[in-house]
């Protein structure tokens, strides 16, 4: 072997080990769900600084972080998305929390005279992000799922994680509230849109609420909810099953 064959042997050995170490010491992310706030628009300077200083992601996605192990990490980028909507990419593992649409939120919780817009606000995020983690998971798991299929169990994921606590089951009602507002704003469904109309979606909330604690909510439980126990249970196991692989407890 010449003197020049085992100097690029031992740097192509050197390269290989600096790969495996993380690059000279950089560590790679790790597989979690993590933020990552970007500079905003000006008109959406306000959503952005309401995310900050009220600190709503944060323990959402700590809660995820300690009941699930990701194979990877998912990043959420709260940025100014041009009203894009909010959504999942998956090619990127990352959820984009777009400021714009805290803008629309609000003006849709103080237009029907919410007494506390701040606090609705943030429960309409923590849902919305467990909504997207929920197309995160699939992603993950590699769930066979069709567009609609998808959003309706990102929509189930979001139920399973909040009614593990009384303060999940505020999250969700005051979702419904919002769902209801866009279903009077706008009674007649865009045929294009893969999630269920906002009326259905409420409703689908509603029931969980009532299915899993029928006793802490007597006023959601009328004879057309006399199902939602049974179907509460099956939402849950069913998600609580594909997610085995994941669960950290």
């Amino acid at each position: 072997m010449t003197a020049r064959n085992t100097k690029t042997t031992a740097l192509t050995t050197l390269t290989a080990l600096l790969l495996l170490t993380g690059c000279a010491g950089q560590q790679p992310p790790a597989p979690e769900f993590a933020i990552r706030y970007e500079e905003p628009d000006p008109s959406d300077a306000a959503g952005a600084r309401f995310l900050r200083d009220r600190n709503v992601v944060e323990p959402v996605l700590a809660d995820l972080n300690a009941y699930l192990a990701l194979p990877y990490r998912v990043t959420v980028a709260a940025r100014s998305c041009a009203g894009e909507g909010t959504g999942y990419d998956p090619a990127e593992h990352l959820i984009e929390l777009c400021y714009d649409d805290l803008t629309e939120d609000r003006e849709l919780l103080e237009g029907a005279g919410s007494p506390h817009p701040d606090e609705d606000l943030a429960e309409l995020v923590r849902e919305t992000v467990h909504h997207e983690a929920g197309h995160a998971l699939a992603d993950a798991l590699d769930l066979a799922l069709d567009d609609r299929a998808e959003e309706d169990a990102a929509d189930r994921f979001a139920r399973l994680m909040l009614l593990r606590t009384p303060e999940g089951e505020t999250t969700l009602l005051t979702a419904a509230r919002a769902y209801d507002l866009a279903a009077a704003s706008d009674p007649a469904p865009d045929p294009s849109d893969e999630h269920a109309p906002p009326a259905t979606r409420a409703e689908s909330h509603r029931c969980a609420v009532q299915g899993a604690a029928p006793t802490r909510h007597p006023d959601l439980t009328t004879p057309a909810r006399a199902h939602c126990a049974a179907t509460w249970a099956q939402s849950r196991d069913a998600w609580t099953h594909d997610l085995t692989p994941l669960l950290r407890r």
